[in-house]
């Protein structure tokens, strides 16, 4: 019957590439290209399997695929060229780190690879050095030609990032790089690429404009990374993607979840995954997590109790993620009107007020950062010290990438959660990155985990966490006059005390938590068996 069968609606802006012509390859007349530039150093070669094992264990390292390389253990090992190097000695460099010891030799060989690390491990490096010795051993470009190596990133910060690295190691060479990103003048990026750049960082939404535009194309791509891989296959690009006939695809993040693991599969060839650290979803350990389970009237109260805390420290510059970009607006005009040196951040501001607004941060003229999640990935400052979750984010992976913007490279960072029984589905997957990172675990956490409540209403919430604090109280022993004090502090960590003394020790409180759960649950049984 006509309308019966209806097509489904339209999406509101169309499905991005609709409008890119389909190309028919023959593959038999595309030109070959070597990928594999991996010469095996002396000193790695003459690493035994237990050399290189004990390596890998000690750097947390875990290689999933048939036929992955030895790790190198220095810089001079890779042999990169001599421009490189001589920019690595600058920077001040001593050593890889573990995902770039692996993944130079795995990048080089040619093969497809997955890595995950934490956020900070140096995953750029990891494959913008290997594409410079890629590129240097391709054909010049050609009149008309689009780039060779294309790295695709979820944001426009990201992507800055990334040129700004690519520009400083392939300004010695012929190499030529050009960053291509939404809420910017097209002009100067289509000159770029008209001009022939060999490496391309693009957000995927203005790439695709300019690939339907003809201002660009694929033909020439023979090394594909996608960064932040697990936001890069739901944004439209997969099926264009697909279209480059031949090429070496390298994909990294800091997370892996399970519904992208189905498409690496069917995306990459013949692939090695590494992991660095646990294979389960964690955190950078080099963070010191604090969750506050409160109620959503409570968060305004505390977030001031714990800025006036944090601006008290002599390092103080701050990042503070909230869900919605009228929520940004909003209490970044709270926190100014209240004297607070805040600015915001979200993906309705334009580009150049974008980039005001992160110098401004950068510089530490404006110390505080209200964002939404357009920041959460890529955002590189290195001093950043604190990262407040002012609203809970969808998934456990985001919470880990927000954390993340703290504790780059080897620094200490400190992150605080608000967390509502609103965000209760989350709870479960919170408490295994907690830990997994070992950290001290919210005692109201671990209620809303172990027996559900919390999203029901406040009173039954309150009421079940006081039968917690007084059953606590109640196993300690007296000898030791350990009285648990459950009083709301603004970090909402719990504290112990000893006669007037508070303990305030880090370790001392991941004990006494640990000795608390084996209890808490304890006395959920006798309470299950005499409710029974």
């Amino acid at each position: 019957l006509p309308g019966f069968f209806a097509p489904p609606p339209p999406k509101k802006f169309g499905n991005p590439g609709d409008r890119l012509r389909k190309k028919k390859w023959d593959l038999d007349q595309l030109p070959k290209f070597e990928k594999n530039f991996y010469s095996e150093h002396p000193e790695v070669h003459h690493m035994s399997q237990y050399d290189v094992e004990e390596y890998r264990r000690k750097r947390e390292i875990t290689v999933r695929g048939s036929g992955c390389p030895k790790p190198v253990t220095n810089f001079h090992q890779a042999q990169f060229p001599q421009y490189v190097m001589d920019v690595l000695l600058q920077q001040n460099f001593k050593e890889p780190t573990a995902i770039q010891a692996q993944g130079f030799p795995l990048a080089l060989s040619g093969r497809d690879m997955v890595g995950i690390a934490q956020t900070g491990s140096g995953k750029t490096l990891a494959y913008l050095l290997p594409a410079i010795v890629h590129i240097n051993h391709q054909p010049y470009l050609e009149r008309g030609d689009g780039p060779i190596c294309l790295v695709l990133a979820p944001t426009r910060e990201l992507a800055q990032q990334v040129q700004q690295v690519a520009y400083a190691y392939g300004k010695s060479s012929r190499i030529k790089s050009t960053c291509v990103y939404g809420g910017a003048p097209k002009g100067p990026q289509i000159r770029d690429l008209e001009r022939g750049v060999e490496t391309c960082i693009a957000t995927p939404g203005r790439l695709i404009d300019f690939l339907e535009a003809g201002k660009t194309n694929l033909r020439r791509c023979t090394y594909l990374v996608l960064d932040e891989a697990d936001r890069m296959l739901d944004m439209g690009f997969e099926p264009q993607i697909r279209k480059i006939p031949d090429r070496q695809t390298l994909m990294w993040s800091a997370t892996w979840p399970k519904e992208v693991r189905q498409l690496a599969e069917d995306f990459l060839h013949d692939y090695v995954q590494i992991n660095i650290g646990a294979l389960e979803l964690s955190a950078n350990h080099n963070i010191l997590q604090i969750v506050d389970v409160c109620m959503e009237n409570e968060k305004d109260n505390k977030l001031i109790q714990l800025m006036e805390e944090i601006m008290a420290e002599k390092e103080n510059k701050t990042i503070i993620f909230v869900e919605t970009k009228k929520r940004c607006d909003e209490l970044t005009r709270r926190m100014r009107r209240d004297g607070w040196p805040a600015m915001c951040i979200h993906g309705d501001k334009s580009q150049p007020e974008r980039d005001w607004v992160l110098s401004e941060f950068r510089s530490g003229k404006a110390p505080i950062l209200i964002a939404t999640d357009v920041a959460s990935r890529g955002l590189d400052v290195e001093d950043i010290k604190f990262v407040i979750n002012y609203d809970y984010p969808n998934s456990s992976e985001d919470y880990v990438h927000r954390i993340g913007r703290t504790a780059r490279s080897t620094n200490k960072g400190t992150a605080y959660t608000f967390f509502t029984p609103g965000n209760l589905r989350q709870a479960r997957d919170l408490v295994r990155v907690l830990e997994e990172a070992r950290q001290a675990i919210n005692l109201k956490l671990l209620q809303l985990v172990d027996t559900g409540r919390g999203g029901g209403g406040g009173e039954s919430f309150k009421m079940s966490y006081s039968w917690a604090c007084i059953f606590q109280f109640l196993l300690c022993p007296l000898s030791e006059k350990l009285h648990f004090q459950a009083s709301r502090t603004s970090f909402g960590v719990s504290q112990f005390t000893h006669g007037n003394n508070v303990i305030n020790d880090h370790k001392t409180q991941v004990s006494n938590f640990q000795t608390f759960k084996a209890s808490y649950k304890k006395g959920l049984t006798y309470q299950k068996t005499k409710q029974s």
